[in-house]
């Protein structure tokens, strides 16, 4: 029997919020929702960055004054639209007027150069013309007679100043003990804790119905942990006159997402993997997770990505290779002399002057159908495959190839198979990469157009996100993902705000891109396609499927009696998961996070030619015999192999 990967949690944080219950999602189609829903958005948004708390059974600011939660969006809105998704930089990062920067100078001396320096201060080389001598137990003087190489402390305007940053006082670092943990870690142990809770299910009762070795976590960054408390501090302490820390190599490491998960929030001994293609990263985790669950190699599989390259050296990078949409570019598209209206900095499929680079951290639970209904976990949508393809011959790193027409059309092939073609054709949609650059609103637009003529696909929506979070790099395909699923709770697929007009070298004769959000209804579409062209020729496509249409497939294999009573079991675990929810809103929980707890070494272990029995585990690790290399075993010629 085949093993469908379904959803069953959501969780993480980017420029609009927290990701579980559709909360980043639900701000960006706000003026869509009703009532009630506008007003938990944006409760839990003050609620999460600090302008209200809750106490006593009731909320109040800052000046201790109640408030209720009728009046928090007529109070605040303002300031929560200036201090999430795209906007100028804030001090939480850096300030892009004044980053920092050692200006290289000569001092040409006309005469001796005398200064005094405390002795242990000078170089343990001492340059050939320099005459030191003794004042003190604690000084000494140097003479110079040439010139003097320095360098002095200054500052620059960086020329970007636009990007998606988690909502301006959301203190990461204060939910738990992070022991200066590099920003992509903090964001990993929100965005899986954040994950896991929204199961409504304890991972202890979870445990209870797999192996400990059934359990897959596949997370990783694209660029690795690289601000200062992780790879940008060890390499440039030494140049500062600082000593590297013991964490911050380590940290900084990109597969360090997957094994905080493992070791500070489940526990597990189980399969376990970093996946790393730039911009795709989130789809080879998530191809990783889905391919155990296929194979029945893990029952359940945690996957994601977490980035925070909102840095000086990261910009920087990114701004020398011309890919960022600058302060200047951008306000030359209004032709305006001003300052460049940041919001609307990403603009896909339109005239547009680069990407607008972010933070976020994106983390999903899967499980094959059968735990899943027995559990009686929410069923999300499904993810039958993801295809990875890379781009063969290439002209340079960075152009364009052929992968990602491969991967489109397999994603496609499959949706068809499963599906049939009239679903394909006026019941899908797709989430593109839509970077922002010139480059990609041409070569991805190609994609999509012929690969809709080659199924007669004649109207095709597409959406583009980046425009309200923007560019994650690893997180970007969990950035889709996340709201894809909000597109079933509530109806909308999200338009392109900044597209004021398609570009004229868009290709886009069976494609479909709206400025307003479309009203598709929670039914309205059985699948989508999240489609992602990484730099250096790293493609993904995924096919999601509809909560709706897994719900028949489930029927269909394992019948009616089955699914209702999945129904009943599913009763309480909304309950519980309704409970986090309010509890998250009102900013009352915290992360999971277990440091030191229940360490094991291997003496703890019961090992057996049988099983292996884990302390605080309450099922044993065993050997699944799956039939592989039955046809070249060799028995043992003593006669002795196990039967």
């Amino acid at each position: 029997m085949s093993h469908l990967p379904v959803i069953v949690g959501l969780g993480g944080i980017n420029a609009a919020g927290r990701s579980s219950f559709h909360n980043s999602y639900k701000l960006v189609i706000a003026d869509k929702l009703s009532k009630g829903d506008r007003e938990n958005t944006f409760v839990g948004l003050a609620s999460m960055m600090g302008l209200i708390r809750f106490e006593n059974g009731g909320f109040i600011d800052n000046q201790g004054d109640s408030i209720t939660p009728e009046l928090v969006e007529e109070r605040f809105g303002k300031h929560i639209a200036e201090n999430t998704l795209l906007r100028k930089i804030n001090d939480e990062h850096f300030d892009p007027d004044k980053k920092p920067f050692q200006q290289r100078a000569t001092l040409n001396s006309r005469d001796t150069t005398v200064f005094t320096v405390k002795t242990r201060n000078l170089p343990s080389t001492v340059p050939d013309n320099w005459q030191v001598s003794t004042i003190d137990d604690k000084t000494s003087e140097v003479r110079i007679k040439d010139d003097l190489e320095v360098l002095f402390p200054d500052s620059q305007q960086s020329k970007v100043s636009t990007a998606g940053q988690v909502p301006t006082g959301m203190n990461l670092s204060k939910l738990y003990p992070s022991r200066n943990h590099p920003r992509g870690l903090q964001m990993t142990v929100y965005g899986c804790s954040d994950a896991l809770r929204s199961v409504g299910i304890d991972w202890e009762t979870i445990q209870q119905h797999v192996r400990p070795d059934q359990v897959s976590v596949y997370a990783s960054s694209a660029m690795g942990q690289m601000d200062e408390n992780g790879g940008s501090g060890y390499v440039s302490a030494a140049m500062c006159g600082k000593r590297a820390t013991s964490k911050q190599l380590a940290l900084s490491l990109a597969d360090m997402p997957a094994d905080f998960i493992n070791a500070y929030i489940l526990g597990s001994t189980g399969n376990t993997g970093a996946s790393l293609g730039a911009c795709a990263s989130f789809h080879y985790n998530l191809v990783n997770g889905v391919r155990d669950i296929q194979s029945g190699r893990a029952r359940i599989a945690i996957v994601g990505s977490a980035e925070a390259p909102v840095t000086p050296e990261i910009i920087e990078g990114y701004a020398a290779m011309g890919a960022l949409a600058t302060d200047d570019k951008i306000a030359a598209m209004d032709q305006s002399t001003t300052d460049p209206d940041r919001a609307r900095a990403c603009r896909p499929f339109g005239d547009n002057c680069g990407f607008t680079i972010a933070e976020s951290a994106q983390f999903f639970v899967l499980m094959d159908d059968a735990l899943a209904l027995e559990l009686g976990a929410k069923i999300y949508g499904a993810v039958p495959d993801v295809f990875v393809n890379a781009d063969g011959f290439k002209k340079s790193i960075s152009s364009p190839g052929v992968g990602n027409y491969l991967t489109l059309w397999k994603a496609a092939a499959l949706a068809e198979k499963l599906l049939g073609r009239k679903a394909l054709q006026e019941r899908s949609f797709v989430h593109a990469h839509g970077t922002g650059t010139p480059q990609n609103r041409v070569t991805e637009s190609h994609v999509f157009n012929k690969v809709a003529q080659a199924y007669g696909i004649n109207n095709w929506l597409v959406s583009a996100i980046k425009c309200y979070v923007g560019h994650a790099i690893a997180s970007a395909g969990g950035d889709q993902l996340n709201f894809t699923l909000g597109t079933w709770q509530y109806g909308y697929v999200p338009g392109i705000h900044t597209l004021d007009r398609v570009a004229e070298d868009v290709h886009h004769s069976n494609l479909r891109f709206e400025k307003e959000h479309t009203k598709v209804g929670q039914d309205g579409m059985d699948m989508a396609f999240l489609n992602s062209k990484g730099f250096g020729g790293n493609n993904a496509t995924a096919l999601v499927l509809a909560p709706h249409v897994v719900k028949k497939m489930l029927a269909k294999k394992h019948g009616d009696e089955t699914m209702q009573q999945y129904e009943k079991r599913h009763i309480l675990v909304a309950e519980k998961a309704k409970q986090y929810e309010t509890a998250a809103t009102q900013g009352t929980v915290k992360p999971i996070y277990h440091f030191d707890h229940n360490v094991l070494v291997g003496d703890d272990l019961e090992i057996t030619d049988e099983s292996i029995s884990i302390p605080g585990q309450p099922n044993k690790v065993s050997f699944t015999d799956t039939g592989l290399f039955d046809d070249i075993c060799l028995p043992d010629t003593e006669g002795n192999e196990k039967s």
